[in-house]
C-alpha cells in the first residue's frame, strides 16, 4: 500500500520560510517523478513544484519560482519543498504526489497523493 506522508506546514507571517516533508512508503521511490501541488479554499488544485526521478531536474509554477525548492533523499525516500519569502497567496493545503506519467503539470498524471499539509501565511 502506497503512502504518502506530508509534514512542516504550519501557520506563518508573511517573508517567513518552511520546508514541507514528504515520507513515501511501499513504493520504490526512486522511480517516481515526484512533485508537490496545491489547493486553496474554493479554488481547483494547482501545480507547484515536480522534480524528475533520474536527474531531479526542478520544475516550477511560475507562482513559486525563484522562492522555492524541490529536493528529494531518495535514500531516505523523502521529498522535501522548501519555501522562502512566503506571501498570503501561498495559504492552501499541500500535497505531496507520485507521478505515474511524465507531464508533470498535468493532475492526471499523478498516481499517488498523500493526504495535505495546512500551510496559512499570514499578512
Amino acid at each position: 500500500q502506497v503512502q504518502l506522508v506530508e509534514s512542516g506546514g504550519g501557520l506563518v507571517q508573511a517573508g517567513d520560510s518552511l520546508r514541507l516533508a514528504c515520507v513515501a512508503s511501499g513504493l520504490s521511490f526512486n522511480t517516481y517523478a515526484m512533485g508537490w501541488w496545491r489547493q486553496a479554499a474554493d479554488k481547483e488544485r494547482e501545480f507547484v513544484a515536480a522534480i524528475s526521478r533520474i536527474n531531479h531536474t526542478p520544475y516550477y509554477s511560475d507562482s513559486v519560482r525563484g522562492r522555492s525548492t524541490i529536493s528529494r533523499d531518495n535514500a531516505k525516500n523523502t521529498l522535501y519543498l522548501q519555501m522562502n519569502n512566503l506571501i498570503p497567496e501561498d495559504t492552501a493545503v499541500y500535497f505531496c504526489a507520485a507521478y505515474s506519467g511524465s507531464y508533470y503539470y498535468s493532475l492526471e498524471q499523478v498516481g499517488h497523493w498523500g493526504q495535505g499539509t495546512q500551510v496559512t501565511v499570514s499578512s
